[in-house]
């Protein structure tokens, strides 16, 4: 019988750090066995500045996500984002030796392994290059090279890039909390994995994945990855406008958004109002809807303004880059109520919330099917796709808990335990389980009277 394909995938969030274990179904679908979320301590922008509370938080929720599963986390894929990711296109050749011969997957490493050769600048590292087109001999608008002759093979590559620093900090982080690092991801392709179909792929779409510290975009036409890019603003700057703006302290702000935030301020009337508790026997501040929704308003277009220029640099006009399927938001941002309408009134583009409820089995919680949790559902799946056995169940350690209370037992009761321990076994089989439960215990409680008397 074949090992089962146990995957985790670990988000290392600005506001939480989602630690999830889930093995593909009979029927290709996820099976989430088990979930753990901590309070993301130590990341600022979705990068690390504190390893101690970052390596904290990620042992807090990999030993929630165990429990909940009943396995050991040895290895985890990992998705990185933050404001030092950055995008190049980037074409590059081979020169085959021998033309007669196939186009094999030898030939693309060779090709790939060129293009991480490319020279960054200082302290910068390759993430990941990614094939586009290919072209051979010149024939352009290859999707699939493998199988075909040529002597020269030439693609377009959309190469990510990002800090070498920012990057070993998060293995640091990880493995200094006990498991291995098996991948590292880009978030928003990891959520576009979650959350994308491949139609809206082919049509083309831009992915926007609205986070606690950054807001990242990934666009896909014709099925291929076209741009990608982080902005460093996301739902932590609308909390803290709304601390400012209502001079109150971020709990309180962060639940205001959370309950009765709106990013359309016409929705509000001018005599909804919000009472507060004052802080230290100070009395309740009293918060007008209206006011608080123009606040979220003014800072979620500049956003969505910024995404939206990022969507016009990779050419969004041009009739042949158009995304005809527009706009998929994500994340825990896109739970702001109205962000939908908001997107579609800025960019003119149709747009759709993006749950990550069709790739997971029908069983799975409805908590789970949340916007929130896209990244860590994509990068789960990233983690099947590498078929590591990224988990183990824990071994039952029974034997080890008896011989422990054992020590403990003063010896005549431990005599007097084994004696019953050995009627018990010599009861027949015919009696029902009743009776031998009955016997037992009256056979227990006669024996213990009988120690006792005599320890008199």
């Amino acid at each position: 019988m074949e090992k089962e394909t146990i995957a985790v995938g670990l988000d290392i969030g600005t506001t939480k750090i989602v630690a999830m274990i889930g093995k593909k179904n009979e029927y290709g679908k996820l099976e989430i066995l088990g979930v753990g979320k901590s309070k993301s301590l130590g990341v600022a922008r979705g990068v690390v500045n504190n390893i101690t509370q970052t390596i904290q938080s990620i042992q807090q929720a990999i030993l929630e996500a165990e429990e909940n599963s009943g396995y050991q986390i040895k290895d985890v894929v990992v998705g990185i984002a933050g404001q030092h990711i950055r995008s190049i296109q980037h074409s590059d050749y081979i020169s085959r030796s021998n033309p007669e011969e196939v186009i094999g997957g030898k030939d693309i490493d060779l090709l790939i392994n060129q293009v991480h050769k490319l020279a960054m600048l200082p302290g910068e590292e390759i993430i990941h290059v990614l094939p586009q087109e290919f072209k051979i001999d010149g024939q352009s608008d290859i999707k699939e090279p493998i199988g075909m002759y040529g002597g020269r093979l030439e693609s377009s590559f959309h190469v990510v890039v990002g800090q070498a620093s920012s990057i070993r900090n998060v293995g640091r982080c990880v493995q200094s909390s006990g498991i291995e690092l098996s991948g590292l991801t880009l978030e928003p392709l990891a959520s576009s994995d979650a959350v994308l179909s491949q139609e809206e792929k082919e049509a083309g779409v831009a992915l926007i994945d609205i986070g606690g510290g950054t807001t990242d975009l990934a666009i896909f036409k014709d099925g291929i990855i076209r741009h990608t890019a982080v902005i460093p603003f996301g739902g932590n700057v609308i909390t803290e406008d709304i601390k400012e703006g209502c001079s109150i302290i971020e709990k309180q702000a962060e639940l205001l958004k959370v309950k009765f935030g709106s990013a359309w301020p016409g929705e509000n009337k001018d005599n909804e109002i919000v009472s507060i508790p004052g802080l230290r026997g100070r009395e309740p501040k009293e918060i007008s809807l209206k006011n608080l929704s123009k606040i979220i308003h003014a800072r979620v277009v500049e956003i969505i303004e910024q995404v939206f220029t990022e969507i016009k640099l990779y050419g969004h006009e041009d009739p042949r880059k158009k995304l005809i399927a527009g706009i998929v938001l994500t994340g825990g941002g896109a739970q702001l109520q109205h962000i939908k309408q908001l997107v579609e009134y800025i960019t003119g583009m149709d747009t759709r919330i993006g749950y990550p409820n069709e790739h997971l089995a029908g069983n799975s919680s409805e908590e789970l099917s949340s916007p929130l949790y896209a990244t860590a559902v994509g990068l789960m799946m990233n983690s099947i796709e590498n078929q590591t056995e990224s988990a183990v169940k824990f071994e039952k350690s029974v034997p080890e808990k008896v011989s422990f209370q054992r020590e403990k037992i003063i010896e005549p009761v431990q005599e007097v335990l084994q004696e019953v321990v050995q009627e018990v076994e010599k009861v027949e089989v015919e009696s029902t389980e009743t009776k031998i439960r009955r016997s037992f215990f009256e056979k227990y409680v006669d024996k213990i009277k009988d120690f006792l008397d005599n320890a008199e």
